[in-house]
């Protein structure tokens, strides 16, 4: 059976308890999701760095043809950035064979925070039957990281924390060890499951993001198992895992 222990806010995460662990990294509106979105539209990788600042010092170093700028402060693209952190703008036209350095205001950093986990995946709605699945055939004990908004709690993180531990859950013959956090999150999903995007709308960051225009991101947001990918942390860079040299894909039926 798989110990699952929830951190509700990233102020919570030890990063050195980490160590040697499999980490799910949930940050639903919007890294989480626009990671996903860009690496299986062809980037090459994701590059997630804490601040502005460093995002600058990483595209100096890297070819200017091949490298993009992309990330938020407050919901908005960084002046100076090329792309902004709508998952809808990281098409295949754009990001394909690029890398992309990344900050965000909640995500990239937290991302980070789980370098030295053995497994650092990042999770949304839009791949959780994937990522559950990995976790599933390859943990013995996993910590599932929400982002949450401007250090605090957020609901959809801990919605999307609480549908990952129901299908870690499915098939056991018993619950699977659970901390207080693990338990209000699968709480919250319960309460929840039956119309996640109702769910975005109403919850504080949704809300927030609507008011900037950015209501068609919580529809792409909302989707469960639209883009069943794996996105893994590697030497502080997030790929595509890959199985015998290409980049994997993983179908996986939808139990919600």
């Amino acid at each position: 059976m798989i110990p699952v222990r929830t951190y509700l806010t990233p102020y919570q995460v030890d990063e050195l308890a980490l160590r040697g662990k499999t980490v799910a990294v949930i940050d639903v509106l919007r890294a989480s999701t626009t990671v996903i979105a860009a690496l299986s539209n062809g980037a090459r990788e994701v590059i997630p760095t804490p601040t502005v600042e460093a995002a600058a010092k990483i595209a100096g170093h890297l070819a200017g043809d091949v490298t993009i700028r992309g990330g938020e402060r407050n919901g908005k693209i960084i002046e100076g950035f090329s792309l902004g952190n709508s998952p809808l703008e990281y098409s295949g036209e754009r990001v394909r064979d690029k890398s992309i350095v990344y900050s965000t205001t909640n995500g990239s950093s937290l991302i980070l925070r789980a370098k030295y986990a053995l497994h650092t995946l990042v999770c949304g709605f839009v791949n959780i039957n994937a990522v559950a699945a990995f976790v599933k055939a390859n943990a013995s004990e996993v910590e599932i990281l929400c982002a949450g908004n401007a250090g605090g709690f957020a609901l959809e993180d801990a919605v999307c924390a609480g549908m990952l531990v129901h299908l870690l859950n499915e098939g056991e013959d018993e619950p699977l060890p659970m901390s207080d956090a693990t338990l209000a999150a699968h709480s919250l999903y319960r309460g929840y499951y039956k119309n996640i995007l109702r769910m975005l709308r109403q919850c504080e960051h949704g809300k927030f993001l609507d008011g900037l225009g950015f209501a068609d991101d919580l529809v792409y947001c909302a989707g469960v198992d639209t883009v069943p990918v794996l996105p893994f942390l590697d030497d502080n860079m997030l790929r595509l895992r890959k199985v015998n040299g290409h980049r994997e894909s993983v179908a996986a039926p939808a139990t919600v």
